[in-house]
């Protein structure tokens, strides 16, 4: 059974191998599963500086659903955590992950602030509040003009 530690390492880690791209479908899919076994059958994940509103991951199924949203970003050059800090809290479940994602995407590099607080129950996530800096990932996949049209986009009328 993995620690917390581990768990998030592991998380973060495959996210890496996902976005560097180069994998077949059969690798993507076990990748993604993989990804998706970090997390408990019933999960709560959420992204609360997500900019456009955050939508919370329920069960490991909209965790599986979430990585593989989207397809890959094209011209990763390269993808990795770097500046990386696990740091215990006094419960022995919970741990807060400070790192970056950096790296080059068509030659230009780029650097994403992420800080996780993710309570691990038996190896699974069953909690986490993922703290990334949107903004800086729009820029780096270039799609600074989507962002801003969600932004700015009428809200829905219920």
């Amino acid at each position: 059974m993995r620690t917390p530690e581990e768990t998030v390492r592991a998380v973060a880690a495959g996210v890496c191998r996902l976005m560097r791209g180069g994998l077949t479908v059969a690798e993507e899919a076990a990748q993604i599963d993989e990804l998706a076994a970090c997390y408990a059958e019933r999960t709560d994940v959420r992204h609360p500086f997500n900019p456009v509103g955050d939508t919370p991951l329920s069960s490991r199924a909209r965790v599986r659903e979430h990585f593989g949203a989207g397809g890959r970003p094209a011209g990763v050059e390269r993808y990795d955590v770097v500046d990386d800090h696990v740091y215990p809290t006094p419960d022995p479940e919970v741990v807060i992950f400070e790192f970056r994602y950096a790296g080059v995407i068509d030659g230009r590099a780029f650097t994403l602030p992420c800080i996780f607080v993710v309570r691990v129950r038996d190896g699974e996530i069953v909690e986490s509040r993922d703290y990334v800096d949107h903004v800086a990932g729009a820029r780096a996949f270039g799609r600074l003009p989507a962002l801003a049209a969600a932004l700015t986009a009428p809200l829905a009328r219920s």
